[in-house]
């Protein structure tokens, strides 16, 4: 596929400052599509020396202006769509239906938001005798995963553009196609040299170089909690603001009376969408005892259907893990989840019939799992779902409560006020009512040591932007 030797700095492609690469392979077959360049502390360093001098003139734009260019990228990702669509398919092997819809279509929704925003919000207001402004924060890093590639890079990019911040991306190794052809829409949008700027590298080099150096005000994280813990120590040695969105291990709790068959069907939808890549997906099921028995069945059911295949098949509706790494994670989950004693429904750790090649994981459904083992506790970040019984709705409650995360859920329930009851309950940044639908409007965010900050909506942008009050 098409890869750029270089990196983004200043509105222009340049040579890495060494000699090193990143082989950017295709997880369904494990064959090469590109290498790019593995930058380091250099590339950084004229990364964010780049951004910090354009920093004041992109601040001082009117916001209406920073809207136009938003509104520009929004259209040129919205061209590209198919483009941006097989690069996610080849780079990170979602199903190519997926990537179109899911991949390809949030991000220009995000964008579009962000455009309007960015006309509309009140950089300035009358508070008293006060005049109130919230100003750019100033040059944000940010360090972006694999598993929503260009959505991940549109929530931190979007935002930050919008509030006049300049910024120094740094994608995931796995997926840094997609950030390039992210960087030419920025060109082609007129995004002016400096404010944007791409380093492709390791994370323990470029992403460790960007996260400790002094030049960058904010830092926005999104990937594993154990990341994020040591990104946040290393941002707090130089008081920087940090914006983490972390793990999660989220309960999909289904309420006596609720449509259990609609409940199950979409709770196992969610569990499978992207290879099950998800930091918010409802890995947990929780179900009363009267029904526990049914919900297994239909689990069961309704995970059979999802046949790990071709990503490029219309019709394939799981593709591979992103690596081998990745695949070997799950696996361990799946053999530990045996050895505590959960009872195997559905898949397992061997490879798929037909499938020897690539990084494929069977679809797995876990039921008699007790709320303290390993594969309820844990991200497996892999399509694994566990199914708990529990005895009432206070029950329900601790074992939905009893993790150390919090970044998403549901609820279900044939009365929708009892299913917001329950919600407010839940120590989570985002709940689901009977199957609500994702709104790139809301802030999605986590409790606990699922992060700190939000993303989207105007809750995003003002992770973006400092106060300052003028007293008359």
């Amino acid at each position: 596929m098409k890869a750029h030797d270089g990196m983004y700095i200043d509105g222009t492609w340049r040579p890495a400052a060494g000699t090193g690469t990143i082989e950017v392979t295709n997880p369904a077959d494990g064959t090469l599509l590109a290498t790019v360049p593995a930058g380091g502390p250099e590339d950084v360093e004229a990364a964010v020396r780049a951004a910090r001098a354009a920093l004041p003139g992109w601040a001082a734009t009117p916001p209406a202006e920073r809207a136009a260019r938003l509104e520009a990228l929004r259209q040129i990702l919205a061209d590209r769509s198919e483009e941006i669509a097989e690069t996610v398919t080849a780079e990170l092997g979602s199903p190519l239906t997926l990537s179109r819809k899911v991949h390809a279509a949030v991000p220009v929704a995000v964008c579009a938001g962000y455009a309007k925003l960015a006309a509309e919000y009140a950089f300035e207001e009358e508070v008293g005798n006060s005049r109130v402004l919230r100003e750019p924060v100033g040059v944000v890093g940010a360090i972006t995963p694999w598993n929503y590639p260009l959505h991940q890079i549109v929530a931190k990019a979007a935002p930050a553009l919008a509030a006049g911040c300049t910024m120094v991306l740094k994608p995931a190794e796995d997926t840094p196609l997609v950030a390039q052809l992210f960087a030419e829409a920025a060109h082609d949008a007129g995004v002016p040299a400096g404010v944007f700027n791409l380093v492709t590298g390791l994370g323990p080099v470029a992403g460790q170089a960007l996260a400790e150096h002094d030049g960058i005000d904010l830092l926005s994280f999104t990937g594993s909690t154990a990341v994020g813990r040591r990104i946040g120590a290393v941002a707090a040695s130089g008081v920087k603001r940090v914006a983490l969105e972390l793990g999660g291990k989220s309960a999909n709790v289904i309420l006596p009376g609720a449509d259990l068959a609609k409940a199950v069907k979409v709770g196992v939808a969610n569990v499978m969408s992207n290879s099950g890549q998800t930091c918010s997906a409802w890995t947990r099921m929780l179900v009363d005892s009267e029904r526990y028995d049914e919900a297994v069945r239909l689990a069961a059911e309704a995970a059979a259907k999802y046949v790990a295949g071709n990503p490029l098949e219309e019709t394939t509706r799981i593709g591979p893990v992103v690596n081998a790494e990745q695949r070997e994670r799950v696996t361990g989950y799946i053999r530990r989840g045996q050895e505590e004693g959960a009872r195997l429904v559905v898949g397992g750790a061997e490879p798929p019939e037909g499938l020897e090649r690539g990084h494929y994981v069977r679809p797995t459904v876990f039921a008699d799992v007790t709320p303290e083992m390993t594969i309820a506790q844990e991200e497996i970040f892999g399509p694994v779902l566990s199914i708990i019984e529990y005895a009432d709705t206070e029950d329900a409650l601790r074992i939905a409560n009893g993790t150390v995360y919090g970044l998403a859920g549901a609820v279900w329930s044939e009365d929708e006020a009892e299913a917001v009851a329950f919600a407010r309950r839940m120590e989570t940044g985002q709940v689901d009512i009977n199957g609500g639908r994702f709104n790139p409007l809301a802030p999605f965010g986590g409790y606990k040591q699922s992060g700190v900050g939000r993303e989207l909506g105007v809750h995003g942008l003002e992770e973006y932007v400092q106060t300052k009050s003028l007293q008359f």
